[in-house]
């Protein structure tokens, strides 16, 4: 039977699965990876530390599991979104990577909405500082060497796929986070090159998300003992590989990706932009289709947030909000705005810090816990009405990430959307496995469609919970009373 390899380069940790040709996962290996964070709303990681973390985990699989990696046949990539990575001729790096939670390029936003006023009917929104053309712009006028030197610009699992094969490349789906490409058309748009001041010919050519992108250098081959050539698949951006990491491949499926970042991903047959609510349109990693995004800044990230605070394990905390919420339900509790990183959908403030109200003498850290749940469950809410008051259909959605660990958490969104949220089986790599497809389907491509809409076992449900729905929208409501500040 034949192994397929999916990489999926997060943000805070790198993972590798392999996969047979049945779609179960056989081996999994992860390592985390470190954020720089050198000045308030920075955030930026070394290239070249993905590319260390990937041979290792490699290497880690070559001695644990050689009767795996040696049936391996293909690999595909999942990546962090956003982040531009600028290479020199020689192709190394010349700057850290500015990635997709940065926060210094807000000026240059509204610099490129003045010279695009329709660039968020074109691009993927309107113009935000995690996007690559906004970064541009800054690098213009505060590192204009790292510019110069540059000879292309790539996306972070290109520049991995680029370590493991030599070759450039990139996809539809990641280039949409660079604000250079037409999302109707999947193509280079000139007008947005020039907005940006970038140049067409230091962009990769765009493939299809499944398409034989190189094969794996000699010198890795012989190193993980590997006796046939590999070929190494394009690959995608991290939410279009969890959703199809979950089978979302047709119009009305979604993935709600609760991870550091949130994300509610639905599939769409159209092109169905929606800047005025934050939402990001983008071709999607499956053929002929789009995927609109609903994006919360911060989600497992603000609960680590607390955890540290309190110096608290997360799991003790969640327990006790457990152990409240079957006792009281979901009055009572402090409201929270947990935006750490800023607000994204629906109301593009990425300035925006977080607020609470509420809080007594008596709150302890299991309500202000809670106040940080729901308050990432209702953003998740509020892309879910932004969407949907859009006319992206959603009418099944499947929940991934270290999140759906939660079950109250869950219930709260499941709540809100008046929808049951399914939690899949291998929801914590579902972006592996959607890569993994990507790699299948780069040697079955008569079956791209079969491949990439395969669903996963159902592990459990999120049912709503009716008693909580009027508590719920009231407190909702106070919490979009909160200031942005």
């Amino acid at each position: 039977m034949s192994i397929y390899a999916g990489i999926d380069l997060g943000t805070s940790g790198i993972k590798i699965a392999l996969v047979d040709d049945a779609g179960q996962c056989v081996a999994q290996v992860s390592r985390h990876c470190a954020v720089d964070r050198p000045h308030p709303g920075w955030s930026q990681q070394d290239p070249d530390l993905w590319w260390q973390i990937t041979q290792a985990l490699f290497d880690q699989l070559h001695a644990e599991q050689p009767k795996l990696l040696a049936r391996l046949r293909a690999i595909s990539l999942s990546g962090q979104m956003l982040g531009p990575v600028f290479l020199d001729a020689s192709d190394r790096p010349t700057t850290p990577c500015i990635l997709w939670n940065d926060q210094r390029s807000i000026a240059e936003c509204k610099l490129l909405s003045d010279r695009v006023p329709d660039i968020g009917w074109r691009a993927n929104g309107q113009p935000d500082p995690g996007f690559g053309a906004p970064k541009i712009l800054w690098l213009a006028g505060h590192d204009p060497t790292a510019l110069a030197r540059a000879d292309v610009l790539m996306l972070p699992k290109d520049y991995v796929r680029l370590c493991l094969t030599g070759d450039r490349a990139t996809e539809v789906s990641d280039a949409s986070g660079t604000m250079l490409m037409d999302c109707a058309t999947r193509t280079w748009d000139d007008e947005l090159l020039n907005a940006a001041g970038w140049s067409r010919d230091k962009l990769p050519d765009l493939l299809p998300s499944h398409a034989a992108a190189g094969v794996l250098r000699e010198p890795l081959r012989q190193r993980w003992t590997i006796p046939q050539n590999v070929v190494v698949a394009t690959g995608c951006g991290d939410n279009y590989a969890g959703a199809l990491g979950v089978g979302a491949s047709r119009a009305g499926q979604a993935a709600l990706s609760i991870g550091t970042s949130g994300v509610l991903s639905a599939v769409d047959e159209r092109f169905r932009p929606a800047p005025d609510r934050a939402v990001l349109t983008t071709p999607h990693a499956v053929p002929d289709t789009f995927l609109s995004m609903g994006v919360v800044m911060s989600a497992t990230q603000s609960l680590d947030w607390i955890a540290n605070l309190s110096q608290s394990l997360v799991s003790d905390l969640m327990n006790g909000v457990a152990a409240r919420l079957s006792e009281k339900g979901p009055a009572g509790f402090p409201i929270a705005r947990p935006s750490l990183t800023g607000v994204r959908t629906p109301d593009n403030r990425p300035e925006a810090g977080a607020a609470f109200a509420g809080i007594t003498a008596v709150s302890d850290k299991y309500d202000l816990t809670y106040a940080v749940i729901e308050g990432v469950a209702f953003q998740f809410f509020d892309c879910f009405q932004a969407q949907s008051d859009s006319g992206v259909p959603i009418t099944d959605i499947k929940a991934i990430g270290g999140g759906t660990k939660s079950h109250p958490w869950t219930q709260l969104i499941a709540t809100l959307c008046n929808t049951t949220l399914e939690v899949p089986e291998n929801g914590d790599i579902a972006a592996c496995l959607g890569a993994a497809k990507l790699a299948k389907a780069s040697l079955n491509p008569s079956d791209v469609m079969e491949i990439l809409g395969r669903s996963p076992t159902i592990l459990s449900h999120a049912a709503p919970q009716r008693e909580w729905s009027d508590v719920l929208m009231a407190r909702h409501q106070h919490y979009r009373a909160l200031p942005f500040q």
